[in-house]
């Protein structure tokens, strides 16, 4: 089994490692010398292989390095920087963090709470060139300097907790260099390949997509700081990449400011665009694929894969619109909702691999609900619901707690979706459940109208009601300006009928 170390060690030293727009590269020798040097910070403020570290920066080249460079010494606990001192102290403590790394000179919320547990505080200055830093920690507590192995914890990240208290889910070394080699496999990664991130850094997604799988083929990326519609062409022109990640409402975003950029669509070298995290509309894909001339890839993965559980083949004409496409890595099957046993057809979907975690931390309730034998391997219950068609594609008929129940018809949210996508002034649209006094529960609709584009709710439930079973039909369509969305930009179901006054 690997480890992180191992996927970085065989590249050569002065390939182009991380870098940034408008900054110079940081190579795998220097990314290699950086390792080192952290080893020696971390274990001179006492902090040892098996210790837990978060890590509390902003987007960019730094925060990729710290993860990969302190996830190859202790355990890496990346955390968003837009929390409030309260949810860092609940974080901190939960994770039994013994240190954080912040920027030099921050005195925000995260330090506050970490100075609630007299927590050692590990300052970062960022040098040249992009990624590069020093560690200052201002206190001594030397520890052997021993190595992870595969089998020691790199990263530990907390799930979203829309519905009940967030879970601790370990990511083992070799659970996070399976997933690295997967999707390195899966998107024909060679050391010529550029990826522009633009995704949250403290999420599976970009963690493990974007840096991991680029480090694992030797190839390089660029870190942005954070999604920017507006800048994402400036970078695309200098960055110059082969390709980049991002969920559907970024995709989106990206699609709105399309025709204004023709010139540097004409002259980008994208070999293929990646989207995951959430479902990408059919319509989205194929205006995508038709804007920059390359395939999109939708993938699908959550934070107990490591990321990557199914993936649409890279060859050009292999991806299907509306399915995330071939297992990809882990075994993926089909699994009764309520019985431990797999099964053909519809169902809830279960995976089993080196990539997927060992169980959750401290959470035996939450083990035993989610985790079953059969078939002689141990499997995963993802939460979704799906089904294979006929040539092995994986679609997903939606999440298990987001299905509506409507006087007893359940409907997919995802369905919906895909029908109101297809109305032509749609540019965004997140279907959800409402409280009903007799039916327990109705259909709506959240809407964001593509700029130019004009269409009433009325229009659009006529549009709908053409393709859908009346049951199906949104009772209520809200046209928005934005729809709210979670820290790494997904349109979160649970709790929007709350955060919109329906409840």
């Amino acid at each position: 089994m690997q480890r992180l170390e191992d996927l970085i060690q065989p590249h050569p030293d002065t390939a182009n490692a991380i870098g940034a727009p408008g900054r110079d590269w940081m190579t795998y020798a220097d990314l290699r010398a950086l390792t080192q040097d952290v080893r020696a910070a971390l274990r001179k403020a006492g902090i040892g292989a098996r210790d837990r570290v978060a890590i509390v920066l902003p987007n960019g080249p730094e925060m990729a390095a710290a993860f990969v460079t302190v996830a190859q010494s202790a355990t890496t606990a990346p955390l968003n920087p837009a929390y409030k001192e309260d949810e860092f102290a609940f974080y901190l403590e939960d994770l039994k963090a013994r240190a954080i790394i912040v920027e030099a000179g921050y005195d925000g919320p995260a330090r506050a709470a970490a100075d609630r547990f007299n927590m050692t505080v590990i300052e970062l200055t960022a040098t040249e060139p992009a990624g590069t830093f020093t560690l200052s920690t201002g206190v001594t507590g030397d520890t052997s300097d021993a190595v992870p192995t595969a089998d020691d914890v790199a990263l530990i990240l907390h799930t979203s907790g829309t519905t009940s208290r967030p879970k601790i889910v370990p990511l083992l070394q070799s659970n996070v260099a399976a997933s690295a080699e997967n999707i390195r496999a899966s998107l024909a990664l060679t050391p010529q390949d550029c990826c522009l991130n633009v995704m949250p850094l403290f999420h599976i997604h970009g963690l493990i997509a974007a840096v991991s799988a680029s480090l694992a083929a030797g190839a390089s990326i660029s870190c942005a700081p954070g999604f920017d519609a507006l800048k994402f062409y400036g970078w695309l022109e200098e960055v110059d990449p082969t390709w980049y990640t991002a969920v559907p409402t970024m995709h989106q975003a990206i699609l709105a400011r399309a025709p204004r950029n023709a010139e540097i669509i004409k002259n980008a070298r994208l070999r293929f665009l990646r989207s995951s995290s959430s479902s990408l509309p059919g319509p989205v894909m194929t205006q995508l694929a038709e804007t920059f001339g390359a395939p999109v890839v939708e993938a699908y993965g959550m934070t107990e894969a490591a990321h990557q559980m199914c993936c649409n083949p890279i060859e050009p004409g292999r991806q299907k619109p509306g399915a995330v496409g071939l297992p990809a890595g882990p075994e993926v099957r089909i699994a009764h909702e309520v019985e431990n046993r797999l099964i053909d057809g519809v169902g809830e979907i279960a995976i089993s691999g080196p990539n997927v975690t060992p169980g959750y931390e401290a959470n035996p309730e939450a083990n035993e609900k989610n985790f079953f034998k059969a078939d002689g391997k141990r499997w995963f219950r993802t939460g979704d619901q799906g089904m294979f068609d006929e040539d092995g594609y994986l679609s997903l008929t939606g999440r298990l707690k987001e299905i509506i129940n409507r006087g007893g018809e359940k409907i997919s949210p995802l369905e919906v979706d895909g029908v109101l996508s297809d109305h032509p002034a749609v540019g965004q649209c997140v279907t959800f459940a409402v409280p009903h006094a007799k039916l327990g529960e109705d259909v709506a609709a959240a809407v964001v109208l593509k700029e130019g584009q004009s269409a009433t709710d009325r229009e659009i439930r006529d549009f709908a009601s053409e393709r859908l079973a009346a049951f199906k039909v949104p009772r209520n369509i809200l046209i928005l300006d934005e729809i709210p969305k979670g820290a790494t930009g997904k349109l979160q179901r649970i709790g929007l009928a709350e955060k919109l006054g329906l409840g």
